[in-house]
């Protein structure tokens, strides 16, 4: 894990990676890849401006899965087929390039029946708590901005999916934000409405932008918080 710096110790801007889900297989006449890639993409444009990156494998050749998958399954993440990563493992190791303090994935929730926004961060690692306050702040700012239902920061393991697990705990786990996968300090999954119930709201492009605002918004607070404000601009 990246060693955290005191307050006012780096002159520089810090490194933030967004990485929106790249998936397509989400359902009739939707495309999860394009609402959460707009969404990181407003979030860009929108001030303050740090070190920023987009990191995505939508669309990109010789991976597998670079279009579609889940961060909960194995064949998705660590297996490789036919000599080729998937997607998740390409964007994550782009994004460990880069040496990031904070990293913010971007995804739709699906099967809720919820009009809301939950937050996930990795249950056992040192940064857990750290972690939460940041998801709590994302989510505040991203409830506020919209119609949208505040549910919480909950952990990786609580979502219950599939077989991916933290080689540390062994317990199930999203593999983008598995500490033994990323080596950005900070470290959260924002789940962005329901496919299904929040459809119309989630392919609307002012409330796209109103999000990514949102999600810049809590991150200098959440930065200003810990660092106090010395990296805004």
């Amino acid at each position: 894990m990246a060693a955290l710096l005191p307050a006012g110790a780096m002159a520089a801007p810090p490194v933030v990676v967004l990485q929106p889900s790249h998936q397509t297989d989400t359902g009739e006449n939707y495309n999860e890849a394009a609402t959460a890639g707009a969404i990181a993409d407003y979030a860009l444009r929108a001030a303050p401006h740090y070190d920023e990156h987009k990191v995505w494998s939508y669309g990109r050749r010789g991976l597998h899965h670079a279009d579609q998958g889940t961060n909960t399954l194995i064949a998705h993440t660590t297996a490789v087929e036919d000599g080729k990563i998937s997607g998740y493992a390409w964007a994550l190791a782009r994004s460990n390039e880069l040496h990031p303090l904070v990293f913010i994935g971007v995804h739709n929730n699906s099967g809720t029946g919820r009009h809301a926004v939950w937050g996930y961060i990795h249950d056992g690692d040192l940064m857990m708590e750290r972690n939460r306050r940041l998801s709590d702040v994302l989510i505040e700012e991203i409830a506020r901005a919209t119609d949208l239902e505040n549910r919480g920061t909950h952990t990786d393991s609580s979502a219950g999916r599939n077989d991916y697990r933290c080689a540390a705990t062994g317990r199930q786990a999203f593999y983008s934000i598995d500490e033994n996968v990323n080596v950005a300090p900070y470290r959260v999954i924002l789940e962005i409405g329901d496919i299904e119930r929040s459809r119309a709201f989630l392919q609307d492009e002012g409330r796209r932008r109103a999000i990514g605002e949102a999600i810049k918004r809590g991150l200098a607070r959440f930065l200003d918080g810990e660092q106090g404000g010395t990296w805004r601009r």
